[in-house]
């Protein structure tokens, strides 16, 4: 519950920040409508089309229940406990252990494994990741980032504009107002980028306490994210970071390396919470019980 009201508050948040440099400093409505029009254009066809994006952007390849007969019989199972509909299942041929969810609705979800993850999680392991997974479609987590994604971008769409027509009513308020125009023009696509990794972060712990609900075991998960931590510090994975986000576990950390992690800055801008307070978490909801 906790988490959801987070991602309340900062699309609040995210919303007014539209709204507020739409109307205060473009000094225009139209501003505002003409770049959520032209945001939610180029989101609703990324929402849509989602699942087939993500997949062939990670060259995830669909395979029946004879190739994958365990992960097909988890899924399965975990589907009728959330009482959703049986997902897509794929296949990612990378030694990276990871695993991701897409699809806009239960009706149209698919869930993807890389060949890493089957390799060394034990099936209680397994079961955690794939029901944190399903628990992503069942919070409609595509649908969230969806809407965060096109205020960030109504956000940098109102930059431009005010560069290519001016700054509206702060610039007709002396340099002063426009200066402040300018820095609010700058600083808002920023302020929009480390919300929307926030609301990230905020839907992958809902995700983790939403799937230790659907198995009952979140220490389950908890051994599985250590598991996926270590090995993807050092196993690569080639992988179109704009999916990076959908999988698990970060799996762009070994190109980026060890020193560009751990900061203050680099927490702002990932996507993902640290692995050893999403453990807590999950240890946490183990101790404290039903």
């Amino acid at each position: 519950m906790t988490n959801n009201l987070k991602t309340v508050g900062l699309l609040g948040f995210l919303g007014a920040l539209v709204w507020i440099i739409a109307i205060g400093v473009l000094g225009q409505s139209v501003g505002l409508w003409v770049g959520l029009i032209l945001a939610g254009g180029m989101n609703f066809f990324a929402y849509f089309f989602s699942d087939k994006m993500a997949l062939k952007a990670s060259r995830a390849k669909l395979v029946e229940e004879h190739e994958l007969p365990k992960v097909y019989a988890i899924v399965r199972r975990l589907a009728a406990k959330a009482e959703m509909p049986m997902p897509r299942i794929h296949l990612i041929d990378q030694p990276q252990p990871n695993a991701f969810a897409t699809g806009r609705n239960p009706k149209h979800a698919a869930v993807a494994v890389t060949s890493g993850i089957l390799e060394i999680m034990t099936d209680e392991e397994l079961e955690g990741v794939l029901a944190h997974e399903l628990a992503h479609v069942a919070n409609r987590d595509i649908l969230i980032s969806t809407v965060a994604a096109m205020m960030a971008a109504a956000l940098s769409i109102f930059a431009r504009m005010a560069l290519w027509f001016g700054g509206g009513r702060n610039s007709r308020e002396g340099p002063l107002g426009a200066i402040g125009g300018l820095l609010a023009l700058i600083l808002a696509p920023i302020a929009a980028v480390i919300i929307k990794m926030a609301i990230s972060r905020s839907r992958e712990f809902q995700a983790d306490a939403s799937g230790a609900s659907i198995t009952g075991q979140p220490l389950q998960l908890a051994r599985a994210l250590e598991k996926i931590s270590r090995a993807g510090d050092r196993i690569p994975m080639d992988v179109n970071p704009a999916v990076s986000q959908l999988f698990i576990s970060d799996p762009t950390k070994a190109l980026r390396g060890r020193q560009r992690r751990g900061g203050t800055m680099s927490k702002l801008f990932s996507t993902h919470p640290p692995v050893e307070e999403r453990i807590q978490r999950l240890e946490n909801m183990y101790y404290r019980g039903p």
